[in-house]
């Protein structure tokens, strides 16, 4: 039997856009999509994701750029839809081209869901993400050998697992901690939530308390990776703000830009751009930082 798809991360060797996402873009984007395909097929939403990223070399092949073909899923006997041609086991072969990437993701879940030779992956736990991988490369799903190992490999270095214990609504499911644990939520001067970490918090701590994905909380904080926190560090629950009320911030012993930008809930970007700052630049004590948009000076006419 004709295998249906080719070798995963050599697909499609075809010139990317100009601005490529990375796998924890296509993450971002696309998590909300698998998790309700999860809901209405249950395919785990880790192994819908993990495909993506494999199969579209994270939204920028040119298939699923120009088709949204996310899933290098080809015509086969009965689609009626819309057509483009590639090379790949042979040349020109024929590619299904949607309309939108949920369309693209939809087909993707029917496709799995309607033919008998995956039958077997819906016996799994929606949890068992290492049976689902390996079923898919038993069931034919692609060429490469290591076509399982890639999507588990994938699965745990982004931590793909807990999508499939998400609610309908996108939202991350877990065990309330106790009410006499619950930390206390506070609001910022410019009306932000936040809270104060204990000793030895992490953010994957703190955004499982709060029912948030890590990534969610790194974005909410200028941050790119979870650490270990002190005690009483500010933690934000929401995006931090623009501007602030306030026009500027006198540097005091000890603070970093990124200290400032926590203290007044300001984007850590929007504060450097302000005051003309690069990623990383020191500081001075009694440094003026500007917390909102410079007024130009006003010269009189001589």
């Amino acid at each position: 039997m004709k295998l249906l798809f080719s070798v995963v991360t050599i697909i499609f060797s075809f010139s990317l856009v100009a601005q490529d996402l990375s796998s924890e873009d296509y993450i971002h984007k696309f998590h909300k999509m698998a998790i309700a395909e999860m809901h209405e097929y249950g395919i785990p939403a880790s192994i819908t994701l993990a495909q993506g990223i494999l199969e579209s070399g994270n939204g920028n092949s040119v298939l699923s750029v120009k088709s949204r073909n996310h899933f290098g899923i080809k015509c086969h006997k009965g689609w009626t839809g819309k057509k483009v041609y590639h090379d790949d086991d042979e040349e020109q072969e024929c590619f299904r081209k949607y309309k939108k990437v949920a369309d693209s993701y939809r087909d993707h879940s029917e496709f799995l869901k309607n033919r008998e030779r995956y039958a077997d992956l819906f016996t799994y736990k929606i949890t068992d993400y290492k049976s689902w991988a390996r079923g898919l490369k038993k069931a034919g799903y692609a060429t490469h050998p290591e076509y399982a190992t890639k999507l588990i490999s994938l699965i745990e270095r982004y931590d793909l697992g807990q999508y499939d214990t998400a609610s309908k609504s996108g939202k991350r499911k877990v065990k309330k901690p106790r009410r006499k644990d619950r930390k206390e939520i506070f609001k910022s001067a410019n009306g932000l939530k936040y809270v104060l970490s204990n000793l030895g918090d992490t953010y994957d701590v703190l955004a499982t308390e709060q029912s948030l994905w890590m990534w969610q909380l790194l974005e909410f904080n200028d941050l790119d990776l979870d650490v270990i926190l002190k005690k009483d560090v500010r933690v934000y629950l929401e995006f931090k703000k623009k501007r602030s009320k306030s026009e500027f911030h006198l540097v005091e012993e000890g603070e970093t830009l990124y200290a400032i930008s926590q203290l007044h809930g300001l984007r850590l970007a929007k504060l450097e751009h302000k005051n003309r700052l690069e990623r990383g630049e020191v500081i001075e004590i009694g440094q003026k930082i500007f917390l909102r948009k410079r007024k130009p000076k006003n010269y009189s006419a001589e």
